[in-house]
C-alpha cells in the first residue's frame, strides 16, 4: 500500500496562488510598456533602461528585504509590497513622456514587485510539504505564469479596444484586489531555533554559490523576451502580436508543471535541469531566426517548457540548501538575481538590438543559458545533494 501523500492544496496555499496571480497580471500588461515607450520616441537602448530600472530599488533593498521577511514575518512584506505596487501602477496613468516620473515610478514598481515575489514564495515554501517541496513550488509558479499569457493577450484586446490608460487603469484593480487578499494570509514564519544570519551569510554559502551562477544566467536571458518581444513583432510585422508568443510560453511552462511537476524529484533535480536549460536555448534560438508566426509559436512554447521546471527545481535548491532560519534572506538572494537580470540584462539585449538586430540580442540570450548550465554542472559537482554542509 502506497503511503498517503501530504496535500499541497490548502487554504493558505490557494489564498497565496490567487493574491500572487493578481499582482502577477498586474505586472505582466506593462510587457507593453515598451509600446507605449516606443510611440514616445525611444530607441531600444532607452527601452531597455527604463524597463530595467526596476531591478535597481529592488537589488539596494534586497539586505533589509531578506532580514525583514526573516525577522517580521512573510505577511507583512506582502501587504506593504502590494500597496507599494498599487501606488506604482497608479503613477502610470500621469505619464506622458519618458522623463523623471517615468523613472521613479519604474523604480518604486520594482520595489513592490520584489517584496511581492519574495515574501509570497517564502510563505509558500514554509507550507508545502518537504516531500514534495519542487513540485509545490512550480504549482504556485503557475500564479506568476499564466498572467505572462494573460498579460500579453489581454493587453493586445485591452489597447484594440482603448488606449494605455485604460490597460493601467486594469493593472491597478488587479494589483489592489490581490493586496486585499493578502490580508486574508496567516503568518508562517518559524518561530525560535537558530537567530537567522543574514543576506550575506546566504550569498557567501559555498553549495548556494554554483545555485546563484546558473539563476543570474537564466534571469539575465528572460530579460530579453521580456522586454523585447514587443519591439521585435513592431520592428518585423509578419510576425504578428505579443500575445500568442506569450501563450504558447505559458501553454508550455503550465504542461510541465501540472503533468511532470513531480519528475524532478523522482529522476533527480540535477538530472531534470539540464534538458530544461537546453530547452531554454532552443527557444531562445528559434526567435532569433523568426520570420514568420508560428516560429515564435514554437520558440515560446519551448522557453516555456524549459522555464516551466528550471525555475521550480532552482527554487528548490536554494529552499533545501539554506538554513530554515535564512530561509527568507536566501529566497531574498534568489529572487534578486531576476532584478538583476533585467536591470543588466534589458539594457544589454537593447543595445545589441540597436547596434546589430533583435535576432542577434536573442541568439545572446541563448548563449547566456548554455554557459550558465555549463559552469553550473563543474561548479556544483563538489556537492553532494544528500551530504552538504551548511557553513
Amino acid at each position: 500500500m502506497s503511503p498517503v501523500r501530504e496535500p499541497l492544496l490548502t487554504r493558505t496555499f490557494a489564498l497565496a496562488f490567487a493574491a500572487h496571480f493578481l499582482h502577477a497580471l498586474s505586472f505582466n500588461l506593462f510587457l507593453h510598456l515598451p509600446g507605449l515607450l516606443r510611440g514616445f520616441g525611444a530607441d531600444e537602448e532607452l527601452i531597455g533602461i527604463v524597463m530595467g530600472a526596476t531591478g535597481a530599488t529592488a537589488l539596494l533593498a534586497r539586505p533589509a528585504l531578506g532580514r525583514a521577511i526573516d525577522e517580521r514575518g512573510r505577511r507583512p512584506v506582502a501587504i506593504l509590497g502590494g500597496v507599494v505596487s498599487v501606488v506604482a501602477c497608479s503613477g502610470y496613468l500621469a505619464v506622458d513622456h519618458v522623463g523623471p516620473l517615468l523613472f521613479a515610478l519604474r523604480l518604486t514598481h520594482g520595489l513592490g514587485e520584489a517584496m511581492l515575489f519574495a515574501s509570497l514564495f517564502a510563505l509558500v515554501a514554509d507550507v508545502v510539504p518537504r516531500s514534495r517541496r519542487i513540485e509545490g513550488i512550480g504549482l504556485f509558479g503557475v500564479s506568476g505564469l499564466l498572467p505572462i499569457a494573460l498579460g500579453g493577450l489581454l493587453g493586445d484586446l485591452l489597447l484594440g479596444v482603448g488606449t494605455y490608460r485604460l490597460l493601467m487603469g486594469v493593472a491597478v484593480a488587479c494589483s489592489a484586489a490581490g493586496t486585499l487578499l493578502s490580508l486574508g494570509l496567516p503568518e508562517t514564519r518559524a518561530r525560535g531555533g537558530e537567530p537567522p544570519r543574514g543576506l550575506l551569510a546566504a550569498i557567501r554559502q559555498p553549495d548556494l554559490g554554483p545555485v546563484w551562477l546558473v539563476g543570474l544566467g537564466f534571469a539575465l536571458a528572460l530579460a530579453a523576451p521580456f522586454t523585447f518581444m514587443k519591439t521585435l513583432v513592431l520592428e518585423r510585422p509578419e510576425l504578428g502580436q505579443v500575445g500568442p508568443f506569450f501563450g504558447a510560453y505559458t501553454a508550455g511552462a503550465v504542461t510541465v508543471r501540472l503533468l511532470g511537476g513531480r519528475l524532478p524529484e523522482r529522476v533527480g533535480p540535477k538530472r531534470a535541469l539540464f534538458p530544461a536549460m537546453a530547452l531554454m536555448t532552443a527557444g531562445f534560438a528559434v526567435v532569433s531566426l523568426a520570420v514568420v508566426p508560428w516560429h515564435l509559436l514554437v520558440a515560446g512554447f519551448s522557453l516555456g517548457l524549459g522555464h516551466g521546471w528550471v525555475f521550480p527545481i532552482l527554487t528548490g535548491f536554494v529552499v533545501t540548501r539554506a538554513r530554515e532560519a535564512d530561509r527568507g534572506a536566501a529566497l531574498s538572494v534568489f529572487t534578486g538575481l531576476f532584478d538583476a537580470g533585467m536591470l543588466i540584462g534589458a539594457p544589454m539585449f537593447g543595445f545589441i538590438a540597436r547596434h546589430a538586430d533583435h535576432g542577434r540580442a536573442f541568439a545572446t540570450a541563448a548563449v547566456l543559458t548554455t554557459v550558465a548550465a555549463g559552469v553550473f554542472a563543474a561548479w556544483d559537482a563538489r556537492f553532494s545533494e544528500a551530504g552538504h554542509r551548511h557553513v
